[in-house]
């Protein structure tokens, strides 16, 4: 007998994350290596192996600690995962920086209120707030008007996904973000901004610096 369609889905999430993360980590150095797709795929394939005395699958374990992941982490994975075993360049920096600019923010919106750091809940707005949708349209809107396309895709595979019940949840930001989506999107934007300040720190130094004769 066959677990819910939206069990498998989550499943399916979680292993797609973690055989991505898997490709990334072996390949990080040298590029996508033979060694490194048939690692990732024994990883994806071992995630399904039955384990336990209720015979589950070792990713549902997993889930058990991680919960399940927002369509928007898996996707971004799918994709970056993609990229690399096609050979393809990755996404452009100011894509990148743009998607955790807008992750971090939702994250700092979100996770404090619905903690309770507020007498308001951000969290109902996903149970079908006129609101958020305007919101979520105004800023996909404004990244395509600025020839931004991977986020507006993000948003509506998340709508989609939402629509659909593709996942337990029936709020929309559990489509839209994650924990671990928060995580490391306020940790990119983190690091960014330390390059970036060290960068033009180097420029004033050299900039202040004498010429020669």
């Amino acid at each position: 007998m066959f677990p819910p369609a939206n069990d498998l889905i989550a499943l399916l999430g979680i292993n797609l994350v973690l055989s991505a993360g898997c490709l990334r980590l072996l390949n990080w150095r040298h590029g996508v290596t033979p060694w490194g797709k048939w690692a990732s795929a024994a990883v994806f394939l071992l995630l399904w192996c039955p384990v336990g005395p209720a015979r589950l699958p070792l990713v549902a374990y997993v889930r058990g600690i991680s919960s399940d992941l927002s369509i928007s982490l898996v996707a971004i994975a799918c994709l970056g995962m993609y990229r690399r075993l096609r050979g393809m360049a990755p996404v452009a920096q100011h894509e990148r920086m743009v998607l955790s600019l807008a992750f971090a923010a939702g994250a700092l919106f979100l996770y404090p209120l619905a903690l309770g750091w507020g007498d308001w809940d951000a969290y109902r707005l996903g149970w079908g707030s006129p609101a958020l949708w305007a919101a979520l349209l105004a800023l996909s809107l404004a990244c395509w008007a600025g020839g931004l396309r991977l986020l507006p895709m993000l948003v509506a595979l998340a709508l989609l996904a939402w629509v659909a019940g593709a996942l337990e949840s029936t709020n929309l930001w559990d489509y839209l973000i994650d924990p671990w989506l928060a995580v490391a999107a306020i940790f990119q934007c983190i690091k960014s901004a330390i390059v970036w300040g060290l960068a033009r720190l180097r420029a004033a130094r050299h900039g202040a610096m004498p010429s020669s004769a």
